[in-house]
C-alpha cells in the first residue's frame, strides 16, 4: 500500500518520505561526473530568461543550462537568507536546528557546521573526489588572535567582532572549508559587504588587513582588496581550478566544486565592461555579468575535454534583495520574483523559491522541465545516491534524494513537504500545493513587516493554495482550519523527531520556537537592512 494512502493517519510524521532508488544508484554509481554547484547571491527566480518570458535581462548562459539540462520550477532555499541557506544546502539539515533560527553569521563569527557532521564536501571527499569551495563562505570560522584566543561575534549579526586590531592575520584559520570536507578554499568570509576584507587561501589570509574600507560597512580590508574585484577573482580561480584538475578528472578521480558567488549581492558592482550594459540599473548589469561568467565556465569544461562528464548545477541562496532596487525594475518592466510574491528575507514564495538548472549531458534529458517540489537541502541525499553511499544516521536528516527526477525515472512525487524560514525566523510548511505560514505578513522586509508595520489586524497564520494563487493573495486560513492544523502538527513532529525523513531520532541542536511572538511595530528606521 503506498504511504499516500495513510496520509490521514501518518502526517504527523516524517515529513518528506523517500524510497532508496537501488537500481538507478546502482546503474549511476559508475558515472562519477565531476559535480560544480554554482550558488548566486540574492538572485530571483525571475532574474533567470529561462524562468520568466517577460524578463527584461537576457541569461542566454545560464538559458542554456535549462536548454540542454532540466529546469525546476518549485526549488526552494531553506530561508530567505544566505548563511541559513548555505549551511542548509551543504548539510541535508535544516538550519533551524542548530544555534542559527533568526538573521545571518558576521565575517568574524564561529563556525555553524559542528566539525564531525557530513557535508557535501566531505560526502564526495569520502569517495575519492577532489573538493574544493571557491567563493563566498559565510558559515563562520574561527579567526586566530594574537593572544591565541579566537574572534566570537557571538553567531549573531546583529553583534558583529569589533576588537579587530587583536586579528592574527598570520596565523591559520580554523573550523572553516577544510575542516568539514574540503581539499581547498579560495574566497571571503562572509558577504562582500561584511568584513574583513581579505581573499583567504586554504587556511591564510593573501594579505594583512591594515586598512580600513567600507563596502557599506566599514572595517579592516587588505590593502590590495576591492569589492569590483571579487566576482571576477572567484570564477577566474575557478577556472583555474577546472585547468588543474582536467588531468585527474580524465585519470578517474573527478572533482566537486561549490562555487558560492558574492554576487549581485551587495556592494552592486559590476565591471566597466558590463556598467550601463543594461540599460536598466547597476544591478541588472551585474545580473548580466554573473550570466557571462556562467558562459565562461561552461567553455572552461568545454576547452579541457570535461564537459561530458560533468554535472553542473546553477541555483541562487534567496531571492532578489530590496538593494537592486526592484522598483526600478519594475518600471523597465522586469520582475525580479516572476509572479511570486515578497523577495529576499520573505517567508513569501519569493524570498525562497529560486532558479534551480541541472546539465548533465547524456543522463539528463536535455530541455526537459520539472515541477517537482525540491529543495537545496536534498543535495546530500541526491549525491549519496548517485554515488552509491549510504548516508549515516545523524546526516542529511532533512535531504530527499530527487536523482530519479534527473534520470527520468521518478514515479510520482518524492517529496510532498518541504520547510521554509524569513530572516525574522518564522516557519512556513508546504503539504504539496498548499503553503501554511505560521505567521502574519512577510516575515522578512516586505509588507507588513515584523516590528515595523502593524499586522495586528491580521489572520495570525496564512495558509494559500499555490496550485491556483501563486502570488498568495487569497489567505485560506479561515476556511480550512483542520489542514491547518494537520499541517502544523507535521511541522512539530518533524521539529520534535531532530529529522523529517524516515530512520532514528535526532536532537536538534537547541531550543525552537515555532511562532514568533507579534511585535508592536516599532518606529521606521533608515534604510532596510537589505545590505545583509
Amino acid at each position: 500500500m503506498s504511504w499516500k494512502n495513510l496520509l490521514p493517519l501518518v502526517f504527523a510524521l516524517p515529513l518528506a518520505w523517500c524510497s532508496w532508488h537501488g537500481q538507478s544508484a546502482t546503474a549511476l554509481a559508475g558515472e562519477r561526473p565531476n559535480v560544480i554547484i554554482v550558488l548566486a547571491d540574492d538572485m530571483g527566480y525571475g532574474d533567470v530568461a529561462a524562468n520568466n518570458p517577460q524578463s527584461k535581462i537576457p541569461t542566454p548562459h545560464i538559458d542554456r543550462l535549462a536548454r540542454e539540462g532540466m529546469r525546476f520550477t518549485d526549488a526552494h532555499t531553506s530561508s530567505g537568507v544566505c548563511t541559513p541557506t548555505r549551511y542548509s544546502l551543504l548539510t541535508g539539515r535544516y538550519h533551524w536546528r542548530t544555534r542559527l533560527q533568526s538573521g545571518v553569521l558576521g565575517g568574524f563569527s564561529r563556525p555553524l557546521i559542528a566539525g564531525q557532521r557530513l557535508t557535501l564536501g566531505g560526502l564526495f571527499k569520502q569517495q575519492g573526489y577532489h573538493t574544493a569551495c571557491i567563493g563566498k563562505w559565510h558559515l563562520g570560522m574561527n579567526w586566530p588572535l594574537k593572544d591565541g584566543a579566537t574572534a566570537d561575534d557571538g553567531g549573531d549579526f546583529g553583534r558583529p567582532f569589533r576588537d579587530v586590531s587583536r586579528v592574527d592575520y598570520t596565523a591559520p584559520i580554523q573550523d572553516g572549508p577544510l575542516d568539514v570536507g574540503f581539499d581547498h578554499f579560495y574566497g571571503i568570509s562572509a558577504s562582500l559587504d561584511m568584513f574583513p576584507y581579505v581573499w583567504i587561501n586554504d587556511r591564510l589570509p593573501t594579505e594583512i588587513a591594515t586598512e580600513t574600507k567600507a563596502f557599506h560597512r566599514p572595517g579592516p580590508a587588505g590593502k590590495s582588496f576591492e569589492a569590483i574585484d571579487v566576482q571576477p577573482g572567484i570564477i577566474g580561480h575557478t577556472i583555474e581550478y577546472i585547468a588543474s584538475r582536467a588531468a585527474d578528472s580524465k585519470a578517474g578521480r573527478p572533482f566537486f566544486a561549490y562555487v558560492p558567488l558574492a554576487a549581485p549581492h551587495t556592494p552592486i558592482v559590476p565591471t566597466p565592461e558590463f556598467q550601463g550594459k543594461s540599460g536598466i540599473n547597476p544591478y541588472a548589469d551585474f545580473v548580466l555579468q554573473v550570466d557571462r561568467d556562467m558562459g565562461r565556465l561552461l567553455d572552461a569544461l568545454e576547452q579541457h575535454g570535461l564537459a561530458d562528464n560533468t554535472l553542473i548545477v546553477f541555483t541562487t541562496d534567496n531571492g532578489c534583495s530590496p538593494a537592486a532596487n526592484i522598483d526600478q525594475l519594475l518600471a523597465a518592466g522586469h520582475n525580479p520574483s516572476f509572479i511570486y510574491r515578497g523577495h529576499k528575507a520573505d517567508l513569501y514564495e519569493g524570498g525562497h523559491r529560486v532558479p534551480f538548472l541541472v546539465r548533465w549531458p547524456g543522463q539528463v534529458k536535455a530541455g526537459t522541465v520539472s515541477d517537482q517540489l525540491i529543495g537545496q537541502i536534498d543535495f546530500l541525499a541526491t549525491f549519496a545516491e548517485l554515488l552509491g553511499a549510504a548516508l549515516p544516521e545523524d546526516a542529511g536528516e532533512d535531504s530527499v534524494s530527487f536523482l530519479p527526477v534527473l534520470t527520468g525515472t521518478a514515479a510520482g512525487p518524492l517529496r510532498d513537504s518541504i520547510v521554509s524560514q524569513s530572516i525574522n525566523g518564522s516557519f512556513a510548511i508546504r503539504d504539496g500545493q498548499w503553503k501554511l505560514a505560521l505567521c502574519p505578513g512577510s516575515g522578512g522586509w516586505s509588507a507588513p513587516r515584523p516590528g515595523r508595520d502593524d499586522a495586528s489586524g491580521l489572520p495570525k497564520f496564512q495558509l494559500y493554495d499555490l496550485a491556483s494563487d501563486p502570488g498568495e493573495k487569497n489567505n485560506l486560513v479561515g476556511e480550512h482550519p483542520e489542514r491547518v492544523a494537520r499541517m502544523q502538527a507535521a511541522l512539530e513532529d518533524a521539529i520534535a523527531r531532530g529529522r523529517s525523513t524516515p530512520g532514528t531520532e535526532q536532537k536538534n541542536d537547541a531550543p525552537i520556537v515555532l511562532i514568533k511572538r507579534t511585535a508592536r511595530p516599532a518606529p521606521a528606521r533608515a534604510g532596510n537592512g537589505s545590505n545583509r
